[in-house]
């Protein structure tokens, strides 16, 4: 889930992270690891944005990860292979305090190779860096801050101040999911709109996810285990085919009632 979420925040407002990692508003477009040779090692962690002149490689960590140095160095050399001539700049972004060394690591060192990353922890960044621009306002909540629940509302009225309300929707539903690390669920309901975060995009997929999760559930009960086909079917059905499946199942009685009804409603 938090991987979605940075993963989201990343690509809608690459900008804004332009800005805070690179130093300069570039416009960056995503580039998608299948470019890149070879299958991405963990494309869910993985943030690929470019410009004519720059890649920029983001990867964010809920938990440090011995494998992160190898993998950084593993895409510079894909993008390399790929882009002779672009600049690159990777970051490993930390997001919950750890006492692990491993998030001080910044290179990784094979005998007479070494390659260098960046690496952010986020409590230890100043709080006005998030503060003052929209894509990274969810990420407030996890800077260095001694009062989170008063950063947190500082993100709210900036928030409030978001005239777009798709944009408003999203910020606040990821402002949400991300301070939810830091800070218990009825304190940032009590803070954030629950009635602008339902438009979110964020907010929609988490939704579908835990109706998918429920119906894949209850079909086991009713039919036994549900094969890897069909499944691939029912997590392709949009919100509203779920539902539909949710109440037809409760008729199912095999798993040929499942087959039936997927042959029939699929497009």
């Amino acid at each position: 889930m938090f991987d979605n979420v940075c993963r989201f925040l990343a690509e809608s407002f690459s900008a804004d992270f332009a800005t805070w990692l690179l130093g300069e508003s570039i416009s960056l477009t995503q580039l998608s690891p299948s470019e890149l040779s070879l299958e991405p090692i963990r494309a869910d962690a993985l943030i690929l944005l470019q410009s004519d002149e720059i890649v920029l490689h983001i990867e964010f960590q809920t938990e440090a990860k011995a494998e992160i140095p190898f993998r950084m160095t593993d895409y510079r050399l894909r993008v390399y292979r790929k882009f002779l001539r672009k600049r690159m700049y990777q970051v490993v972004i930390y997001l919950q305090p750890t006492a692990s060394e491993l998030v001080q690591q910044t290179a990784f060192v094979l005998e007479n190779t070494r390659h260098e990353f960046g690496v952010i922890r986020l409590w230890e960044q100043p709080s006005e860096i998030f503060l003052n621009t929209p894509g990274l306002l969810p990420f407030a909540t996890l800077s260095q801050t001694k009062d989170k629940t008063r950063t947190l509302q500082q993100v709210a009225e900036a928030i409030e101040q978001i005239n777009d309300t798709r944009t408003q929707s999203n910020i606040a539903a990821s402002t949400a999911i991300l301070a939810g690390l830091v800070l218990n669920k009825e304190l940032i309901k009590n803070l954030l709109r629950s009635d602008a975060m339902r438009e979110s995009v964020i907010y929609q997929d988490i939704q579908q996810e835990k109706a998918l999760s429920i119906i894949i559930r209850q079909l086991c009960r009713k039919v036994g285990t549900v094969p890897p086909a069909q499944l691939l079917k029912i997590q392709a059905l949009d919100s509203t085919q779920l539902d539909d499946l949710a109440e037809a199942l409760l008729d199912f009685s095999d798993l040929t009632d499942l087959e039936a009804w997927l042959a029939q409603n699929q497009g």
